[in-house]
């Protein structure tokens, strides 16, 4: 039996200080850097103007948006279907009076942001603008759709480390029909919970067959890429897991016109809930069609097939133990 070495508790202390400032400088740069950087940069904005002296003076506003204002000159159809496409976040359509319009089903930090440009606007032309909201969105339904994602990560996550860990504590083989009963029960067991909490929250936000199922789809998503990561790395996959639920509020709850280029292309590119909350707040918004829906089925449909091949997929021991079983023995009896 090898003895422990003992090592001086003075470098233990020391190791423990530097680790938690490591620790400490990682979830600095994931969460509170990008909010602290926020600004806005190239936010697409839609001006609408009649032929005439009107136009000239939404082609004017274009040239002079500059680098916070993306603006593009087109007719009040063309800009409000841009806005339904959540291609642009506000509208200012020129007239007497000017009016501002935006989008409940749109991000509301991108909306902020394009209705104060554009309000601002209006005001240097002459005049106060009247705002208009199309799929107007209360409190709760701006709250929902982040709050929703962020609950099913942790509440999958969990799960998956209960599983983990009670399955290690009775010396019981974890194989592939446990885990794939945890990915269903915690679809199933998370989408209720959600749906009481949006009815909760909002007794008006529509709960139809494609919410419920959204959130399901979200929801088993996410516990069965947690299981395939808490197979292949046990406890360690936490050290991943982990910060990715505080990166939710920081970096998708922002638009990318908002995040520092760098958070933008390391973070919001490819984190997997600005998918799950963008395509839950346009189907919470009764936009179905919007393009953010699709692709959210697509990329959590994509992580759950990933999730649950390598959650699922038998190990070399398993197979070993499967072939033993069905092999013919021969006791020498004839």
């Amino acid at each position: 039996m090898t003895t422990p070495v003992r090592r001086p508790a003075g470098a233990l202390a020391l190791v423990a200080a530097v680790a938690g400032a490591l620790v400490a400088v990682v979830l600095g740069f994931l969460t509170f850097g990008a909010q602290a950087t926020v600004a806005p940069d190239h936010v697409p904005v839609a001006v609408a103007a009649p032929p005439g002296p009107p136009q000239a003076a939404a082609q004017r506003l274009a040239e002079h948006g500059g680098g916070p204002l993306d603006v593009r000159v087109t007719d009040p159809q063309a800009a409000r279907k841009l806005l339904e496409d959540k291609k642009v976040y506000g509208v200012l359509e020129l007239g007497s009076p000017a009016t501002v319009v935006v989008s409940g089903a749109v991000n509301p930090a991108g909306t902020q942001v394009a209705q104060q440009a554009l309000t601002g606007a209006a005001a240097a032309l002459g005049g106060t603008p009247k705002v208009e909201t199309i799929h107007p969105v209360s409190l709760a339904g701006r709250v929902a759709p982040l709050a929703a994602s962020a609950l099913a990560w942790i509440g999958a996550l969990v799960a998956g480390l209960a599983l983990t860990q009670l399955a290690k504590r009775s010396e019981s083989a974890l194989g592939a029909g446990a885990r794939f009963a945890q990915v269903v029960a915690v679809g199933v067991l998370m989408t209720g919970v959600l749906a009481g909490f949006l009815k909760l929250w909002d007794s008006s936000l529509p709960l139809g067959w494609d919410v419920l199922g959204f959130l399901f789809l979200a929801a088993t998503a996410f516990a069965a890429l947690q299981a395939g990561l808490l197979r292949l790395l046990g406890l360690r996959a936490m050290a991943v897991l982990g910060p990715l639920y505080l990166v939710a509020p920081a970096v998708a709850g922002q638009v990318p016109e908002l995040l520092n280029p760098a958070y933008r292309t390391l973070l919001w590119s490819w984190t997997p809930f600005r998918f799950s909350t963008e395509g839950l707040r346009s189907l919470l918004q009764g936009v179905p069609d919007a393009p953010d829906v699709m692709a959210g089925v697509w990329v959590l449909a994509g992580l759950l097939a990933a999730g649950l091949l390598v959650a699922l997929w038998p190990s070399a021991r398993q197979e070993a133990e499967a072939h033993a079983a069905h092999r013919v023995v021969d006791v020498g009896v004839h």
